[in-house]
C-alpha cells in the first residue's frame, strides 16, 4: 500500500464511530462505586470505628472498676527463734520452719463518685471526636463526587468536541475534493489546493487530538475511581440538551443558606467549638475536688499453720470500705493554663469557621457567576453558529461556481468551526456549573 493510500486509510478509521465492548459507566455508577472503593474512605471509616470505641471506654470508665489479685511466696528463715504460736504479718504461725509459704488472695473494687463531671464530659467530648471522623469520611465523599462529576463532564464534551471536529474535517475534505476537480479544469492554481489540503490535515489532526484527550479524560476517572484491572473503561455519553443549559439557576442566596446547614466541613467546625467548650469544663473542674468509693475482700494463708487451707480462707478473711475524697490545693498553675488554652483554642476554631463560611461562599459564586455567564455565552453562540452555518453554507455555494476564493472559503469555515466550539464549550460548562449549585444547595448530584 503506498503512502496515500494508507493516509486514506487512517482518515477512514477516524471518520468511524468509536466502538467498544467495554462496560460504560454512568455517572451514578461511578460515584456509587468510588463511595464504596475509595481507599481514602475507607481509612476515615475505620478511624471512625476507633473513635466509636473511644466512646464506649469513656461509658465504661462511669462504671464501677473491679479486680482481682492473689500473690504466693516461698520464704526462708536461717535462723528460726523457737516458741509457741505467734501471729506474724496477719498469718497464725503455729510452727517455726525455716522454709515457709505464705499465700494471699484479694478483690477489690473502686467507682469514681463526683469529679466535677469530667468523666461524663469526656463521653460527650469522645462522641463528639465520632460525630467529626464522620464528618470527615463525608466531606471525602462530596469531594470525590465533585472531581468525578468535573472529569465526566469533561469527557462528555470532549467526546461531542470530536463529532464537531469530525464534521469540520468532512467539510475540509469535501472542499479539497472540490478544489482538486477545480485544478483539472484550470479554475484553480495549485497553491490554493495546497490551503485547502492544509486545513483538511489541520481538522484531522485535531480529531486524533481530541480523541487522545478523550482517552486521558478516561484514564484519569479511572484512576480517581481506583480501578487497576486491565478491563477497558469506558462511560456511558447521555444525550446533553440545550434545555439543561438553560435550565433555571438556583439563587446564590438560597444555595449558600442550604450549604451552611448540610455541609460537612461547617458542621465540623461547628462541633469543634462544642468540644472547645466540654475541654474548658473539663479544665475547670480540675479546682473540684475528687469523690470515690473503694471496697475489698482480701484473705491469706501460710504454711506455718496447723489449720486447714479452707479454715485459714475463712479465719483470715477481712473485708472492707472507704470513701476517699481528693481536695486539689496547688497544682502549680495547670488547671489556669488548661482553661486559658481552650478559650484560645474556641477563639481558634471561631476564626476557622468564619474562614470556612467565607470560603465555601466563594466557591458558591464562582459557580453561580459562571453558571450565569455561559448560559448567556451558550444563548448568543447559538445565534452565532447559526449565522456562521448560513454565512457557509453559502460561500461554499459560490466557491462552487467561483465567486468566492479559496481564502474567503477557509475563513468562514474557520469562523463556523470556531463559534460551533464556543457553542459546546458554554453548554457544558453552563451545565456542570448549574448542577454544582444543585450539589452545593442539596448534597446529591443530578444532571
Amino acid at each position: 500500500m503506498n503512502i496515500k493510500g494508507l493516509h486514506l486509510s487512517l482518515i477512514v478509521l477516524l471518520m468511524l464511530p468509536l466502538t467498544s465492548h467495554a462496560r460504560k459507566w454512568t455517572l451514578q455508577e461511578c460515584i456509587d462505586y468510588a463511595l464504596q472503593n475509595n481507599i481514602s474512605i475507607r481509612k476515615t471509616q475505620v478511624q471512625k470505628l476507633s473513635s466509636h470505641e473511644d466512646v464506649l471506654q469513656s461509658q465504661a470508665a462511669l462504671l464501677p472498676s473491679l479486680s482481682a489479685s492473689t500473690s504466693q511466696n516461698v520464704t526462708a528463715r536461717p535462723w528460726p527463734q523457737n516458741g509457741a504460736s505467734s501471729v506474724h504479718n496477719g498469718y497464725v504461725q503455729s510452727s517455726v520452719d525455716k522454709v515457709y509459704y505464705n499465700g494471699s488472695y484479694g478483690v477489690s473494687a473502686s467507682w469514681t463518685l463526683w469529679d466535677g463531671n469530667r468523666n461524663r464530659n469526656q463521653v460527650k467530648l469522645n462522641r463528639i471526636y465520632e460525630q467529626q471522623a464522620e464528618l470527615d469520611s463525608a466531606q471525602i465523599a462530596l469531594d470525590l463526587q465533585e472531581q468525578i462529576t468535573q472529569l465526566y463532564v469533561q469527557i462528555l464534551y470532549t467526546a461531542e468536541a470530536i463529532e464537531v471536529n469530525r464534521y469540520s474535517a468532512r467539510a475540509s475534505k469535501a472542499n479539497e475534493e472540490r478544489g482538486q476537480v477545480m485544478v483539472s479544469v484550470g479554475s484553480m492554481s495549485r497553491a490554493e489546493l495546497s490551503q485547502l489540503t492544509a486545513q483538511r490535515a489541520q481538522d484531522e489532526y485535531s480529531v486524533v487530538e481530541q480523541t487522545t484527550n478523550l482517552s486521558n479524560y478516561k484514564r484519569q476517572l479511572k484512576q480517581l475511581l481506583q480501578i487497576t484491572d486491565n478491563e477497558d473503561f469506558d462511560v456511558d455519553i447521555p444525550i446533553m440538551t440545550d434545555a439543561m443549559a438553560l435550565q433555571e439557576i438556583p439563587s446564590l442566596p438560597s444555595v449558600y443558606e442550604a450549604a451552611l446547614d448540610h455541609r460537612p466541613e461547617i458542621k465540623n467546625l461547628r462541633l469543634s467549638l462544642e468540644s472547645s467548650e466540654l475541654t474548658m469544663e473539663m479544665a475547670k473542674a480540675s479546682h473540684l475536688p475528687t469523690i470515690s468509693a473503694t471496697g475489698s475482700a482480701i484473705t491469706n494463708t501460710t504454711s506455718m499453720s496447723d489449720n486447714a487451707w479452707g479454715t485459714q480462707l475463712k479465719n483470715n478473711f477481712n473485708l472492707g470500705a472507704g470513701i476517699n475524697v481528693s481536695i486539689p490545693i496547688l497544682d502549680n498553675r495547670q488547671t489556669k493554663t488548661a482553661i486559658n488554652k481552650a478559650q484560645l483554642q474556641k477563639q481558634s476554631y471561631l476564626l476557622d469557621l468564619e474562614d470556612k463560611q467565607t470560603a465555601l461562599y466563594s466557591t458558591i459564586e464562582s459557580y453561580w457567576l459562571q453558571a450565569l455567564n455561559n448560559q448567556q455565552k451558550f444563548k448568543a453562540a447559538k445565534v452565532s453558529t447559526k449565522s456562521a452555518q448560513d454565512s457557509y453554507e453559502l460561500l461554499s455555494e459560490q466557491f462552487k461556481v467561483g465567486l468566492k476564493n479559496t481564502v474567503e472559503l477557509m475563513n468562514g469555515k474557520d469562523v463556523l468551526l470556531q463559534a460551533q466550539q464556543n457553542e459546546l464549550q458554554s453548554k457544558y460548562l453552563a451545565i456542570y456549573n448549574i448542577s454544582m449549585l444543585k450539589f452545593y444547595k442539596n448534597g446529591t448530584l443530578g444532571m
